[in-house]
């Protein structure tokens, strides 16, 4: 196996854990909201979508002999609660963490896609970004739609959570 080199390493790793996060944030929504919330069935959507994203790159990491992030244990436990309390907060609360998160997520994905493309290295992970970086903008706009902007306290709510996104991505790279 050739040897990954490290900043493409970190790319995949981050990206993979920051898929895993998504599935967890909204499985923490679907708990609380079950299949009767507003927006349940948008959500269940989402949280599939998201799990063919982690799949994938579950299955490029085991290529390539990327190694997961450490942290992941945690992860799990603050996405699904993230999405726990931001459901228990209502249904314009949930949209809101899933426009704050899918937010952030362009915008990392669209930093990675400009160094790849820069540097004209790994297509591979080029196209799996672009792609997904479409999902996860459709994903902020159905939220935004949803009314996640009625949410209570929204910037306030939203600039937290996107603050959490960006140090869970600086630290994901490394850990």
């Amino acid at each position: 196996m050739t040897k990954v080199p490290d900043h493409i390493a970190r790319m995949i790793r981050v990206d993979q854990a920051g898929e895993f996060g998504a599935t967890r944030i909204y499985a923490g929504q679907l708990a609380v909201m079950g299949d009767r919330g507003p927006d349940s069935a948008e959500i269940a959507g989402m949280a599939e979508q998201e799990a063919g994203h982690r799949a994938k790159f579950d299955a490029l990491m085991a290529r390539r002999g990327v190694r997961p992030t450490a942290l992941q244990p945690f992860w799990d436990r603050a996405g699904f609660a993230l999405g726990a309390v931001t459901a228990l907060i209502g249904p314009e609360a949930a949209m809101a963490c899933t426009a704050a998160v899918e937010t952030e997520i362009d915008d990392h994905y669209s930093r990675q896609l400009d160094r790849l493309e820069a540097s004209g290295e790994d297509p591979e992970l080029a196209a799996m970004i672009e792609e997904f970086r479409e999902d996860e903008r459709e994903h902020r706009d159905a939220a935004l739609a949803a009314g996640a902007e009625r949410a209570p306290a929204y910037p306030l709510l939203s600039g937290l959570i996107r603050i959490g996104c960006r140090a869970a991505i600086r630290i994901s790279e490394r850990v």
